[in-house]
């Protein structure tokens, strides 16, 4: 019966002592009842109460985000510059410098709490689930709909959704660190306690937020949202995002040591000007300009904003980032270590065979839909013969899965291999639910890995009851007493037979107990049973995670496939996935066995891993990490979250994860698909590859302004103009900064959206310790720079000279510095087309793969010319009007950079391809795919 629908549970329900109420008062308070509320009650409440969800506390003030941008050595070096200026009468250059960090501070501040949202946001797309009873149906709602009065169903690896009075409990402990900071388990159970206790000891009560590590129970919801005692302490589940990765704190890192760098050449440089004539004041400003012109103002921004853009993309492709650093993580994995249900397989378990004492029958159709045939000698067989009846009624009563159709498709709530079991006893013309309402359950124990058995007590029907178990075969036959000439030998080579045809086998028995027998304990299914039979079912690998697999091999990456099924099911999988090649797989006994050396050595060689529990994980998580392998780990149970946190990169299943699982994890999929996390490698690869395009580009334009100031002080002669000495500059603070800005805002953030390169999954993973800075790196920053300031030096004293005569030296000096920004632009956007692959011609990559890119150089061209011709801006930046010719120069001294850098290109191909031929590999590559080639 469901509750009435007229009335509600009071608001100020958390007032309530609920722990010290027996669970029919606090039924009657609730005004519901163990059947749980209909769904329009569920609706009314949801309205009245609001959602279940507690308001997310910011990790960081705007302050603070505010202050990291400022807190740069090289803000401080320009914020310096700018005071200097003003102190020495440059008043408009040191406003423009002050314009500029307040620029560059808000767009950093804007970019990173955009990201900080963002990624806040895309951690709220992973779904929280609860089973409930609603109208007496157990059915699966998102957590955040629940209201007080729902009936919830807790077991082990779950995440208590809201507060809850327990109803009923097996065995139930609960982990309540994220309330009472007690890491030990606390054992739970329905009898009041005095209202008086605290939270910790009010063990008839299960809190919202914390985790079921053992057992399951019947509760009743009595508080949500902010009315749960985590709601109360809410800042302790407020997940802020840490946007300081390694990437960024080697930028930090770079940008300490430029600044000290530049603090030492500009000091050089000040001597060098007195020492050439230079005043007091000229010598400053000459070291300020270079100051200006050496600092890469934009470049936090761009690894932020970059960063971010991965993760957004990550989103699209069904991998949900929770913290920033695995985005570079993913660039450097090597090693995959995967479930294989699920993830490499469908989950979607079929039973095929069944095997009784008296025969052997076969079972059509694939997937959870009730359509298939069962038959024995591949006689089709109307009804199931008396022992595969048998069979199939104990595996669908020992059983906590339902299969109900909605909207004409076959939808599970419950395990996939318990799914199997229905849906094969509906293919036989069996009617599920009129068997579990003949045959109601009294007592169950549940399936816990260390046991690897299940145990329900049902009533028989004939006035007994029945103790149905259901498991492991090993751990079933050692409780079975065979007979009629059925031995374990003939038994477990059944089993062989089914595993090496990839199936996995449950086996399921039973033994009759009286009608008095009650609560069930577990030497209770310790002996007496009489074997049934068993039940052969497949799960049938995806076609994208073979696909994925073969991918994952082309980019050097190893996967390995750690799952709990029999070893010759293993086996057979892992040969379809391309994974086993040829070896056996090795058994968590196996493993077990072993010393850390000798396990080290076996974690290397082998790729599939049978009859593993949680704990074996983690050990061969720590063995691949201490051969220098980065190790991608999924898992979904909260015995897998110790590895998830060990791995590098943690992956947990969005669909079948378990809440402590996707807390443990960097990384969740929204499908529980494999092909997502070679899809999040091949995002990660292209993210990295595009932070160091921006670098590649955004270093020579400083480095190459710098040699320019530097050339014109050590170099260029000293004017005497009306009676005055005026040293003679390419460019003038103010318009160092114009290029530095554009460039930064225009140019580089494009690359930061540039397409996957064609050879990206072909390549094998980049080294965690390699330097952001790497050879190549500043090699074409130094050519590049050196192009740069030759093209623009050059071609101002060329103008300077040609037109001092005509126009005057005021005239001529601001049309020739024109010229020199100009080319200097120019370089920058032919340079630009270079980098957007740092391998390969930007036609093999796609001309228009990234539009973003000709919408910056449209924009930075539309700038530029504003900064010719505009009067105010003549104005400001002290430019001049160039004719097409002029403009046309610039464009043909700035088109140096292409051909230079295709050469330079072909070259380091050449010389790759030489390296591939002498058999050069990548320092963590494993001897797996060595011994493939």
């Amino acid at each position: 019966m469901n509750p009435p629908q007229t009335d509600s549970p009071t608001d100020s329900s958390q007032a309530q002592p609920w722990h010290s109420l027996p669970p029919e008062a606090v039924l009657e308070a609730v005004q519901t009842n163990p059947e749980g509320l209909s769904d329009a009650e569920a609706r009314v409440r949801l309205e009245r109460h609001g959602p279940n969800v507690l308001q997310r506390v910011s990790g960081e003030s705007p302050l603070t985000l505010l202050w990291r941008q400022i807190n740069n050595p090289l803000i401080w070096v320009l914020l310096a510059s700018a005071g200097l200026a003003i102190a020495l009468g440059k008043v408009a250059d040191g406003l423009i410098v002050l314009a500029v960090v307040v620029l560059n501070t808000l767009i950093g501040f804007v970019q990173e709490f955009r990201a900080g949202k963002a990624i806040e946001a895309l951690t709220q797309m992973v779904p929280e689930n609860a089973t409930v009873l609603r109208g007496g149906r157990k059915v699966t709602v998102p957590s955040a709909e629940l209201v007080p009065g729902d009936v919830v169903l807790l077991a082990s690896g779950d995440k208590v959704p809201a507060d809850v009075r327990l109803l009923a409990e097996r065995n139930l402990q609960v982990e309540e660190a994220a309330l009472t900071g007690e890491s030990l388990p606390t054992e739970k159970n329905v009898a009041p306690v005095p209202a008086s206790a605290g939270v910790g000891d009010r063990t008839s009560m299960a809190f919202g937020g914390t985790h079921v590590t053992y057992g399951t129970g019947t509760a009743v919801v009595v508080a949500t949202g902010g009315a749960t005692e985590l709601g109360r302490i809410s800042q302790l589940l407020s997940e802020a995002v840490d946007l300081q990765t390694p990437l960024t704190k080697a930028i930090g890192v770079i940008g300490r040591y430029l600044t000290i760098a530049i603090l030492v050449i500009s000091v050089v440089l000040m001597g060098v000007g007195l020492l050439r004539g230079y005043g007091i004041a000229e010598s400053l400003m000459a070291a300020l300009t270079l100051a200006v012109a050496a600092i890469p103002e934009g470049l936090p921004a761009i690894v932020t904003i970059a960063l971010a853009i991965g993760v957004q993309y990550m989103a699209s492709r069904r991998a949900i980032i929770r913290k920033l650093p695995a985005v570079e993580t993913l660039g450097s994995t090597t090693v995959i270590c995967t479930d294989k249900t699920g993830t490499l397989t469908r989950n979607e378990m079929t039973v095929q065979a069944l095997w009784t004492p008296s025969g052997t029958y076969t079972l059509s159709g694939v997937g959870y839909a009730p359509l298939g045939e069962l038959r024995r000698d591949a006689q089709k067989l109307d009804s199931p013969p008396e022992d595969a009846r048998e069979l199939l009624v104990a595996g669908a009563l020992c059983n906590d899965a339902s299969v109900r159709e909605k909207n004409g498709v076959s939808e599970l709530t419950g395990d996939p291999t318990e799914g199997a079991l229905l849906v094969a006893a509906a293919k036989a013309g069996l009617k599920v639910e009129e068997l579990r309402a003949r045959h109601p359950r009294v007592d169950a124990i549940p399936f816990e890995s260390e046991n690897q058995f299940m145990a329900t007590l049902n009533e028989d029907g004939q006035g007994g009851r029945e103790l149905i178990l259901k498991g492991a075969p090993e751990v079933v036959l050692r409780r079975c007493v065979l007979h009629d000439g059925i031995d374990a030998d003939k038994v477990l080579g059944e089993v062989e037979r089914l595993a090496s045809r990839g199936m996995r086998v449950l086996a399921v028995a039973s033994k009759s107990l009286p009608a008095s027998h009650g609560a069930l304990r577990n030497e209770d299914a310790a002996g007496g049973f009489r074997l049934l039979g068993l039940q052969g079912m497949i799960d049938p690998p995806r076609e994208e995670a073979i696909n994925a697999v073969r991918a994952c091999h082309t980019a050097g990456i190893t996967v390995k496939m750690i799952t709990g099924d029999h070893a010759k099911t293993a086996e057979a999988i892992g040969a379809q996935l391309g994974i086993l090649e040829g070896r056996r797989a090795v058994t968590g006994a196996e493993l077990a066995a072993l010393d850390d050396t000798r396990l080290r050595e076996v974690a290397m060689s082998s790729n599939v891993f049978a009859r593993v529990a949680p704990e074996h994980k983690l050990r061969l998580v720590r063995a691949l990490q201490k051969e220098g392998q980065v190790v991608a780990m999924t898992g979904d149970g909260v015995n897998d979250a110790p590895a998830l946190k060990q791995a590098n990169i943690g992956v947990a299943m969005g669909i079948t994860g378990t809440a402590v699982s996707k807390e443990s994890a960097d990384i969740i999929l929204t499908d529980d698909n494999f092909a997502s996390i070679a899809a999040a490698v091949e995002e990660g690869r292209r993210v990295y590859d595009n932070l160091i395009k921006s670098l590649a580009f955004v270093l020579p334009t400083n480095l190459g302004l710098a040699l320019i100031l530097i050339v014109g002080v050590g170099f260029f002669p000293i004017l005497r103009v009306a009676g005055e000495r005026e040293p003679l500059l390419a460019m003038l603070p103010t318009q160092l900064l114009w290029i530095n800005l554009v460039a930064t805002v225009a140019l580089a953030l494009p690359l930061a959206f540039e397409a996957r390169e064609p050879n990206l999954m072909q390549r094998m993973p980049r080294h965690p310790d390699a330097p952001v800075l790497s050879g190549f790196v500043v090699m074409r920053t130094v050519m590049v720079a050196v192009l740069m300031c030759a093209g623009a030096t050059g071609l101002f004293l060329w103008e300077y000279n040609a037109e001092v005569g005509r126009l005057g030296h005021e005239l001529a000096l601001s049309e020739a510095q024109t010229m020199a920004v100009t080319t200097v632009i120019m370089f920058q956007i032919f340079y630009l087309l270079n980098c957007r692959s740092l391998r390969d011609s930007f036609f093999r990559i796609g001309v228009f793969s990234n539009p973003f890119v000709y919408l910056g150089i449209a924009m930075l061209v539309l700038l530029q010319l504003g900064f010719i011709y505009l009067p105010f801006m003549q104005a400001v930046f002290n430019t001049a009007p160039l004719s097409l010719e002029a403009l046309g120069l610039c464009a043909l001294v700035g088109a140096i950079v292409l051909p230079v850098i295709s050469v330079e290109k072909w070259l380091r191909s050449r010389r790759a391809q030489d390296d591939r031929g002498a058999g050069t590999r990548h320092p963590l590559r494993l001897p797996r795919r060595a011994t493939a080639e």
